[in-house]
């Protein structure tokens, strides 16, 4: 029977007047200004296309949602704009400065990513796993130190998962893991989050748990970029909404205007009432409501 090792990283004491915004995040880019820019991107795939001359921009405070159906390029974007694939044609800036020109190590200062598959192999414990977010941050003289500590305890307290901390990986079920991979992007302490479809194994408390976590990162300075596939969830919590098709963009802008009956049809091609509910826009098929 394997002997379960110690975690380098304890929970502290819950404190009442922690926010669920993590500190001191790196900023180099004008407040308000685009931090992250995507011009005229083109990317395929053993010569299918898959995204066509998209530009988009991202500021700092927003919480921007993309959507579209399957195989329209949502996750090939997302990986492209985090430096883990390299465009056909055009570029992805960071702060002006090309994102494929920077080290591994210096862009994590500066853009988490929540991928879709998880890596971490099984018998790692959760507490390690977290502190993975911390190593963009780490030097040869300055490993697990006291910030670093503060940023695993916070993430983890911030995605209930401390009680987790002594857990290895594979002990864990979908939505456990998938929180504690969020915990691990929220220690990396970026000021750009990218999440792949970040709900996903997540019951229906921790789906809204972790989206209402995102629009509070965003809140809190951060730009925050989630490819989601539910349109209602998208609508409640993003401030804008990217509608793609066949690898280009159908549609961006405030949900209200992006997730019309007349978009929906041309991009899912079904008939739909759209019924406005606070900030959600729920579309109903036509077809249901005969």
């Amino acid at each position: 029977m394997p002997v379960r090792r110690e975690a380098s990283w304890r929970p502290s004491r819950p404190r009442s007047d922690r926010a669920d915004v993590l500190p001191d995040m790196t900023s180099d880019g004008k407040q308000g200004g685009e931090v992250l820019s995507v011009n005229e991107l083109s990317f395929g795939y053993g010569g299918n296309a898959v995204l066509e001359a998209l530009s988009l921009g991202f500021r700092p405070g927003e919480f921007v949602a993309i959507v579209g159906p399957n195989g329209c390029g949502k996750s090939t974007l997302l990986k492209i704009m985090a430096g883990l694939l390299k465009p056909a044609h055009g570029s992805v800036l960071l702060d002006n400065q090309p994102v494929g020109s920077l080290s591994r190590k210096k862009l994590a200062l500066h853009m988490a990513m929540l991928a879709q598959s998880n890596e971490a192999p099984d018998g790692m414990l959760v507490a390690d796993l977290v502190g993975m977010g911390r190593y963009a941050h780490e030097g040869w003289l300055s490993r697990g130190t006291s910030r670093d500590r503060a940023h695993i305890d916070a993430a983890m307290r911030i995605m209930e998962v401390a009680d987790l901390a002594e857990r290895r990986v594979g002990e864990l079920s979908g939505g456990q893991l998938q929180r504690c991979r969020m915990a691990m992007a929220l220690a990396q302490n970026a000021r750009i989050l990218l999440l792949d479809e970040p709900t996903n194994h997540l019951d229906l408390k921790y789906q809204y748990s972790l989206l209402d976590i995102a629009r509070r990162q965003a809140a809190g300075g951060r730009s925050v970029v989630a490819v989601l596939h539910d349109l209602t969830l998208a609508s409640l919590y993003a401030d804008r909404i990217i509608l793609m098709s066949g690898g280009t963009v159908v549609a961006d802008g405030a949900p209200v205007d992006v997730l019309t009956p007349a978009h929906i049809s041309a991009v899912y091609g079904i008939a739909t009432a759209a019924m406005p509910f606070g900030r959600a826009v729920v579309h109903l098929p036509e077809s249901a409501l005969e």
